[in-house]
């Protein structure tokens, strides 16, 4: 049971919950007032941009102006989905968008949810429980991600994970007015496919995709998860400082859960940037193309949205 649950929930593209909830814990989060200058000041940029829904506000703050017109351009060339990459499960994205875009997305999403997840609250908390550990394990022993990355993102894991297990994630009222909301959401986007985004270019994708983002933070908020709430409790100081280099200590409680994680940041041409979101950045520009629109569409096929009951193995 609980390898047929991990495997619909993952296929379970009108639940962006999980992927919306770490872009905004792990993206850094908003905060009170800081110093106007300074490496707390560029981490508090990130954050209000984000708690404000603004994408392209945080696309600009985050990298120094000659890589984002890179990116800019990268994007249009289909060589970078920069900063969706910096989402978890990014690759679902745009297949999501697809589902959830379609005619008659909201009936054929409900009944997936009626047939598989409606009121099976101990398996999800099961799956909850299940997930949580088998995400700490994964980003424990996963290569790209830095010690300061694992550090935080370890927590945030933990944190979901206890959230979740205490959520009504099987309550069918709650899913209905999440799949209508998520679905409104997501043709307002007019981005379906990577041929649009390349189209549109990275800032006006970003500006299409920050209602989404609203839409879907709002969509947490229904299931016991204010992320805006719980981001006003960050506080911000600075650890060390040495030249261009620097180290911030966030504070910040998500769910019930208090996290503690340190960043480093870079300064460059005199301002202050996070030194794993540029890293970030020039991968992107060196990375493989995106998924292409036929491969876009066959993952947000009809089948996908049915989710069969199929038991697929999950590793150990």
């Amino acid at each position: 049971m609980l390898r047929r649950l991990h495997h619909r929930i993952s296929k379970c593209h009108f639940l962006p919950l999980c992927a919306v909830l770490m872009l905004a814990a792990c993206q850094r989060a908003p905060s009170p007032p800081a110093a106007a200058s300074g490496p707390e000041a560029a981490v508090q940029s990130l954050a209000t941009h984000l708690r404000d829904d603004d994408l392209v506000g945080f696309a600009k703050a985050a990298v120094p102006p000659a890589e984002y017109i890179a990116l800019e351009t990268a994007w249009r060339q289909g060589r970078s989905r920069w900063p969706l990459t910096e989402l978890p499960l990014h690759d679902q994205w745009v297949p999501m968008l697809a589902t959830l875009s379609a005619s008659g997305s909201e009936l054929a999403l409900q009944q997936a949810f009626a047939r598989n997840l409606a009121k099976q609250d101990r398996d999800l908390r099961d799956a909850a429980r299940s997930l949580g550990l088998f995400g700490v394990k994964y980003i424990s022993g996963e290569g790209a991600y830095t010690d300061e990355e694992r550090a935080h993102y370890t927590q945030v894991i933990q944190a979901l994970s206890e959230w979740a297990q205490q959520a009504p994630l099987g309550d069918s009222k709650r899913a209905a007015e999440a799949i209508a909301s998520l679905a409104t959401a997501a043709r307002a986007t007019r981005l379906a496919s990577e041929e649009q985004l390349s189209h549109a270019g990275m800032e006006a994708s970003l500006r299409q995709l920050s209602p989404f983002f609203k839409a879907s933070k709002a969509t947490l908020a229904r299931y016991g998860l204010p992320l805006d709430r719980s981001f006003s409790t960050l506080r911000l100081s600075l650890v060390e400082q040495d030249g261009a280099r620097a180290r911030v200590r966030m504070r910040y409680t998500l769910g019930a859960s208090e996290i503690d994680a340190v960043v480093s940041l870079q300064r460059k041409a005199g301002r202050w940037y996070l030194a794993d979101t540029l890293r970030h950045a020039q991968q992107a520009l060196s990375g493989p193309e995106p998924a292409s629109s036929d491969q876009v569409q066959r993952e947000a096929s009809v089948p996908d949205i049915a989710m069969p009951s199929k038991p697929v193995d999950t590793p150990r």
